[in-house]
């Protein structure tokens, strides 16, 4: 590795990805059309969505539900889609 950071802990690489990754939202709580249930329906809290570790596991995960368009893409945890899965547990993130 030669002494450069592992880019998980790399501040400025993760907002760079943040940012970049937003593009990929499905619904953003800042469209006009966003609908009130879909607060209680975010990749965040459904049984299926599986956070990544360090920082960027912070907002991100990966949607492991078969039934979802999504499946096995990385996903931002105030996203949503119809397959939502609430967790038995009611945790999020």
């Amino acid at each position: 590795m030669g002494g450069t950071p592992w880019t998980g802990d790399d501040r400025g690489h993760n907002d760079v990805v943040h940012a970049r990754w937003l593009r990929l939202l499905n619904r953003s709580t800042g469209e006009p059309d966003y609908r009130d249930e879909w607060y209680y329906e975010q990749c965040g809290g459904c049984r299926f969505w599986i956070a990544l570790s360090g920082e960027l596991g912070q907002d991100w995960g990966a949607c492991t539900n078969a039934g979802s368009a999504f499946d096995g893409r990385l996903r931002f945890e105030h996203d949503g889609c119809e397959s939502f899965t609430d967790r038995e547990d009611g945790t999020f993130g």
